[in-house]
């Protein structure tokens, strides 16, 4: 699986700029204890926009700002770099998916969807080169450039995973650009929170921050059974105080 992180399939395809990178990342959020019940699940993340003005700030080659050098020289971790390019969407995405982490042991708890990279880990670092590479593609399952390596890393994690393991899509399910590759692979395994129903974005994004906040999970229902377009829901309530989200801690389960 190009850019995953260790995973006890054999037959993983790590590109080999990004293996020894990948291998030393183990997840997100606390491991729950031996003792636990119901299913392990994995986050899938929707990507950010690349087209936006934050984006276009952080990768033009003359911008002077800290992580448009980092950028440029070592790299940025993809989801930080996400979540300045996104702000609310995808920065509550990420939180959520740190907070409520359980995946199976040694696999990723976390995978980002790219335009055409597959499923990078979070904590991946990329280059202004790279992250050109991984977003080349268009985000629709009719471009072969972002179906063929989601495919190829979904049926990768999809073969390590057992069948006691959710996979949540945190990202939208009313349209078929992640739900068409996703479902041929996953099947009734792939879920997602109901409440995203009839949100926007920054709605679904101001929603995983306050469950972030809260320590309750959202409830998750399987995509095939799932009505995909609902009625707006009423206004969330502000947000008391920032939520503080846990990091990645390569190396550890």
């Amino acid at each position: 699986m190009s850019e995953t992180l260790q995973m006890s399939s054999s037959n993983a395809n790590i590109d080999k700029d990004t293996r020894d990178q990948a291998n030393r990342v183990s997840g997100c959020g606390e491991r729950k204890s031996a003792s636990r019940s119901g299913p392990r699940r994995i986050f899938l993340l929707s990507p950010a926009s690349v087209a936006g003005i934050r984006a276009g700030l952080v990768m033009n080659e003359s911008t002077d700002s800290e992580m448009a050098r980092r950028l440029r020289r070592d790299g940025v971790p993809l989801g930080e770099l996400f979540s300045f390019m996104s702000s609310l969407y995808f920065r509550g995405k990420l939180a959520y998916a740190r907070t409520f982490a359980d995946s199976p042991p040694d696999l990723a708890a976390a995978l980002v969807i790219t335009a055409s990279g597959g499923l990078v880990p979070p904590d991946t670092l990329v280059t202004l080169e790279r992250l050109r590479e991984i977003s080349a593609g268009n985000v629709d399952p009719a471009d072969e450039r972002y179906r063929a390596p989601l495919e190829r890393d979904a049926q990768v994690l999809s073969e390590a995973a057992s069948m006691n393991c959710e996979v949540v899509l945190l990202g939208s399910i009313a349209t078929s650009k992640y739900v068409d590759p996703l479902l041929d692979v996953f099947g009734g395994r792939l879920v997602f929170p109901k409440e995203f129903v009839g949100r926007g974005d920054m709605s679904r994004g101001g929603l995983m921050l306050r469950c972030v906040q809260s320590g309750k999970q959202l409830t998750y229902i399987p995509v095939l059974e799932a009505t995909r377009r609902g009625p707006k829901p009423p206004k969330l309530e502000p947000l008391t105080a920032k939520p503080r989200s846990r990091h990645f801690a390569p190396g550890k389960q």
